[in-house]
């Protein structure tokens, strides 16, 4: 009998994974699946980056790197940051790593010690949670529904602070309700974090340039906690970049030292042809990015419009990210063909085989009245799905 650790026993699987593992699933059978579950911009990498990768591969980079990544690309992010974010670091400060999830992965572990608190907002990025389970720690969760536009108050922060508490994670514009915090709403928070000296701030942006109300704003401009801050990016979202796999933070070099200690046992560097291709994008005016801000500006306004003609679904209008996190709970206690809808994920569940439309249930999140929803695919396919979602709501009664 094969015996697994305790570790991996405890931990979840990601449910945005397999809910994109069902839909692949079902049409492999030979069904027509609308894949809404999917966090990726159906976007091709724009084609400079292409060209300076296809340049790195002539050019025999193919060796190891650095395991925090190599010179020149972690002094091109120390440019983007301070052109884009005013944000000033040092090349010491930058640790890149496979995809911004493993930078939260890394300063999660290098951070929290087993009994220790994260403070989590609700709803959150799935792997949150499991990264923190990971770490033997607890995750506190703040509850901000739809009616706070998904944001936490300052007021609910205190509240939540412990003599435990060591980590607040957060996302903004956040995965999964792309509700974006206003650099007014940041400095009342960071106002809290001030008289906590001992809590340190995760804060992932990878959906900065998703972000449709105008410049982006980072808890870390705030200079009293800039110290205890982890900033988190990475080129998967805006610039269409998943699958290089590339993500960087930039931290206390205290922190960032810990992390490119822990990444040079688990990894070491990332793929030398992404971080040439990397140093392109860090070099872009992020004006290039702007059709395809367009583009998902115009898709959530259409998803909007298009969901205010369903009964029983309730959303805000988020300001960046590419998803709507909508709230369903009018639908439990209903029923069709024998099958009863208890929560989110039954709903997720009925809607992939009565549909064929994939959504991931807001439990993923810490939410379950709600289900996220991706508009990261083309209009026609967003009206089919919702029109199909329409057709088979409407059976539950």
């Amino acid at each position: 009998m094969i015996r697994l650790s305790e570790r991996i026993n405890r931990l979840s699987e990601s449910e945005t994974l397999a809910m994109s593992r069902m839909s692949r699933e079902l049409k492999a059978k030979g069904h027509d699946v609308i894949n809404l579950s999917v966090g990726e911009p159906d976007f091709f990498t724009p084609a400079n980056i292409k060209q300076a990768a296809k340049q790195a591969v002539d050019e025999n980079y193919s060796f190891y790197t650095p395991v925090n990544g190599y010179q020149d690309l972690r002094e091109a992010i120390c440019r983007k940051l301070r052109r884009d974010n005013d944000l000033d670091y040092s090349p010491d400060q930058i640790v890149v790593s496979t995809g911004a999830k493993q930078g939260i992965a890394n300063a999660i572990l290098c951070l929290l010690d087993p009994g220790d608190e994260a403070i989590v907002p609700s709803p959150y990025w799935v792997s949150y949670r499991e990264l923190v389970k990971m770490a033997e720690a607890k995750a506190v969760y703040i509850k901000a529904g739809i009616e706070q536009d998904f944001k936490i108050t300052p007021e609910q922060l205190e509240d939540a602070i412990t003599e435990k508490s060591r980590l607040f994670i957060f996302s903004s514009p956040c995965n999964p309700s792309g509700s974006v915090y206003s650099r007014e709403e940041l400095r009342a928070l960071a106002a809290v974090f001030e008289r906590y000296p001992n809590i340190y701030i995760i804060a992932d942006e990878i959906y900065e340039h998703i972000n449709f109300g105008g410049k982006h704003e980072s808890i870390a401009r705030f200079d009293s906690i800039r110290d205890r801050v982890v900033l988190v990016n990475g080129v998967s979202k805006g610039f269409a970049m998943t699958g290089w796999r590339l993500g960087y933070m930039a931290a206390h070099p205290v922190i960032a030292k810990a992390c490119n200690k822990l990444q040079g046992q688990i990894t070491s560097g990332t793929c030398s042809i992404a971080q040439r291709a990397a140093i392109e994008a860090m070099e872009m005016d992020p004006s290039a990015t702007r059709d395809m801000l367009h583009k998902f500006r115009e898709r959530r306004d259409l998803m909007i419009a298009l969901l205010d003609d369903v009964p029983g679904i309730a959303c805000n209008v988020p300001q960046g990210a590419f998803y709507l996190f909508v709230r369903v709970s009018d639908y439990f206690g209903t029923s069709y063909g024998g099958r009863k809808i208890q929560d989110a994920t039954d709903l997720c569940m009925y809607l992939l085989e009565e549909a064929h439309v994939a959504a991931v249930p807001g439990s993923a999140f810490g939410d379950d009245e709600c289900v996220r929803l991706s508009y990261a695919t083309s209009n026609d396919l967003l009206e089919e799905a919702v029109t199909r979602m329409k057709k088979a709501l409407s059976r539950l009664k």
